[in-house]
């Protein structure tokens, strides 16, 4: 009987050491980014108006941190509160933790090189090494181009300081251990060539996190084989939305739009007064930017458009709204 406890106990110790190696290891060798990439950014008004196209009508940085007014349909961004960081997303919304995003201000990120912000955006590796909750999308950003990149980081750094802390991260079991496997080195991409109709597409629709939103998930991760069919949920106190099916489907999808009806879909918004339609007009609810997303050139939006085109067509029938 000796013996055999002796085993047990030997057994019990052989799987808290491996444990404890696995740890030191997730620990110590990651996140895995590469280092911060050597970026000193050299301003001008021309870089400046591109990171601002970009992180208010392509990326759409400023609309996760920023305070959304939901009052309003899509929830619009509050004047005043652009950059300092957002609202959590936490349990009520399927996340599994509390999630806040940054201050991207300068009073956020002022004491961070310009390696530092480039990490974080195309990295996933924030302030001192922590790595970042994969809802800011830096797998997404990773595909920047180097002009663009630091185009964004000019635009930001322009911003007004706002002394804003936000609520500290928390998540939940096992994933405050995987998120540190999910940070990705930044190799960066060659710049989008308008001439290439299928990379120019391309290239837009993944900074504009359009699969992220538009792929149903489960537990956080995109159903292999739904990319763009709809569906991912979103609970809300006034009802749920549900992500729209963008797939060329002509029955479920939008495979029977014109070039120029998604292009107006979005256009719809671009006047100011769309930031004060209230729910009651609109009838529903939407977490999607549309009046950020509606600053984009028509030229940008029709690249989209026919990128979406060459997607696989799935059928996916999606009930956008549901009310409480």
């Amino acid at each position: 009987m000796k013996g055999i406890k002796k085993v047990l106990a030997y057994g019990a110790g052989a799987i808290v050491l491996a444990a404890a190696i696995g740890l030191a290891v997730l620990f110590l060798g990651y996140p895995d980014g590469g280092p911060a990439p050597q970026v000193n950014v050299v301003s001008s008004p021309e870089r400046v108006a591109r990171g601002e196209y970009i992180a208010n009508h392509v990326a759409v940085c400023i609309d996760c941190h920023s305070t959304r007014d939901w009052s309003r349909f899509s929830g619009p961004p509050v004047a005043g509160t652009e950059g300092m960081g957002g609202e959590a997303f936490d349990e009520k919304l399927g996340f599994p933790g509390s999630i806040s995003p940054l201050n991207i201000t300068p009073a956020g990120i002022g004491g961070m090189t310009d390696g530092e912000v480039a990490h974080a955006i195309v990295s996933g590796i924030g302030k001192g090494g922590r790595p970042l909750f994969p809802m800011m999308p830096y797998m997404a950003y990773n595909s920047l181009s180097q002009e663009d990149l630091e185009s964004v980081i000019a635009y930001i750094l322009t911003l007004k300081p706002v002394n804003h802390e936000v609520s500290e991260r928390r998540l939940d079991f096992p994933i405050n251990i995987l998120v540190r496997t999910m940070p990705m080195e930044y190799s960066p991409a060659p710049p989008p060539n308008k001439g290439n109709a299928f990379e120019y597409g391309k290239y837009l629709t993944t900074l504009a996190s359009c699969i992220h939103c538009h792929t149903p998930q489960e537990k956080g991760e995109l159903l292999k084989g739904k990319e763009f069919s709809g569906g991912w949920e979103v609970p809300t106190p006034q009802g749920t939305i549900r992500s729209a099916n963008i797939t060329p489907d002509e029955e479920t999808g939008i495979g029977l739009w014109t070039k120029d009806i998604f292009i107006a879909k979005f256009k719809e918004f671009e006047h100011a007064d769309s930031a004060k339609l209230d729910l009651a007009a609109m009838g529903r609810q939407s977490i999607m930017p549309w009046t950020m997303y509606a600053g984009m050139t028509e030229e940008d939006l029709g690249a989209i458009y026919d990128y979406l085109r060459t997607v696989p067509a799935l059928k996916n029938r999606v009930e956008v709204w549901t009310s409480r």
